[in-house]
């Protein structure tokens, strides 16, 4: 991660960085979190995900490409109807009520729930589905609501709704809380081992003419000390410099889920690893990084409301944050296997092999890259998968779901 100033002496700065310059310097010490930064840069007026969310291969009349990223729902259809697969299941086990309520978090551009929705209309005709959309950017919303309007029958279409945390009550869903890539883009904590007696201190962002800069500090609360002590890792085991993430926003997300759920199950899908090998030692630089334009780098004071920061997700953390909000850890795997388990190899066999139509033999070729870029172990396939659930009958967790039919990793 460069310590360099970000050059801010452009003729034209954007009013998110001229009200992020006020607000840093209205701070008692001229001085934010890099977790307030994150958040201002991406979620304020003018941030990346609320007027410019860059999701997807999206191509420019020049043919440049204009997105910065892409999620598998971008890769096929798919990958919506396998976690549909189990969606079915889950409303089964929960002896099929009325209304099933999925609130998926997050929705990017509303691919996601266009397949999912045209999938359980199609093979779970007699499921009555509440599909409701907790979406904080508003240009992400318009997407999503546009997307919907176009893909969904009008029928189906008055399933969904978009809500807000505020509009769920405690204990009021039966169903599924889902999420796919949501949790790496919440704001995190940057710290860092300094000294001989390795003493843990927080980055701040400050600016000055120059732009904006590191400075470090004491740490900005306890829970950051705590985090470390909570997961066991020893600070002495790290060197001079080690720099790192702490996503303390993920553990009042997870209660917040807990809170809103009555039964049923939570699953979240995310890059991340394991508490243990997300902070081992040789990891000295952290995972931030940052999107521009399907390039990454590790600069979050450049290109400030035009890239995506993320981190990976401690999958540890929502495991005991989950447990201790009330819920109960079902299982972890990657997205490949559990993908896997729903049937991903029985499509992939189902491709004809055989065809001698060069437009049938592209088809298929095209389908089969589609359906190994959603378990490459190399990308998406890599990607963490967390079940939880809450409130669940002995005979509802007799079994394993369908998607944990697999080994679970170690880590």
């Amino acid at each position: 991660m460069s310590d360099s100033t970000a050059n801010m002496a452009s003729p034209t700065v954007s009013p998110l960085v001229s009200q992020l310059i006020q607000h840093i310097q209205q701070q008692p010490q001229q001085r934010i979190t890099f977790a307030d930064y994150m958040d201002w840069v991406l979620y304020q007026p003018g941030g990346y995900y609320s007027d410019r969310p860059g999701i997807g291969p999206t191509a420019t009349p020049q043919g440049q490409t204009a997105g910065d990223f892409v999620t598998s729902p971008h890769l096929c259809a798919d990958f919506g109807e396998l976690l549909a697969v189990q969606l079915i299941e889950m409303w089964e086990r929960l002896d099929r009520p009325e209304p099933f309520q999925i609130v998926e978090m997050g929705a990017g551009h509303g691919l996601l729930a266009v397949d999912i929705l045209r999938y359980l209309s199609r093979e779970a005709p007699d499921m009555v589905l509440d599909y409701q959309i907790l979406e904080r950017s508003p240009g992400l919303q318009r997407s999503q609501q546009q997307q919907l309007k176009t893909g969904l029958d009008p029928q189906l279409l008055e399933n969904v709704h978009w809500q807000t945390w505020e509009d769920l009550s405690d204990q009021s869903i039966t169903g599924c809380f889902l999420s796919n890539e949501l949790v790496d883009a919440f704001p995190v904590h940057l710290v860092e081992v300094q000294g001989a007696e390795r003493q843990l201190l927080e980055l701040y962002v400050q600016c000055n003419d120059a732009g904006f800069g590191w400075v470090l500090g004491e740490l900005s609360q306890a829970a950051l000390a705590e985090y470390f002590e909570r997961f066991a890792l020893p600070l002495e085991a790290y060197a001079e410099g080690y720099r790192t993430e702490v996503n303390l926003a993920a553990q009042s997300w997870m209660e917040q889920v807990a809170r809103k759920l009555k039964r049923g199950y939570c699953l979240t899908i995310d890059y991340g690893y394991k508490a243990e090998r997300y902070y081992q030692a040789s990891r000295r630089g952290g995972t931030l990084q940052c999107y521009f334009r399907h390039r990454f780098h590790d600069d979050p004071l450049v290109n400030v409301g035009k890239q995506d920061i993320t981190a990976h997700v401690n999958f540890t953390a929502l495991e005991q944050w989950g447990e201790a909000a009330g819920l109960e850890t079902l299982g972890f795997t990657q997205q490949g296997l559990f993908l896997m388990a729903l049937g991903l190899g029985d499509r992939l066999q189902s491709l004809a092999s055989d065809a001698t139509d060069i437009r049938a033999v592209g088809h298929m070729m095209h389908r089969r890259e589609q359906l190994h870029g959603l378990m490459n172990p190399m990308g998406l396939g890599n990607f963490g998968v967390l079940l939880q659930a809450k409130g669940l009958r002995d005979h509802e967790r007799s079994h394993p779901l369908q998607g944990l039919v697999v080994p679970p990793l170690g880590g």
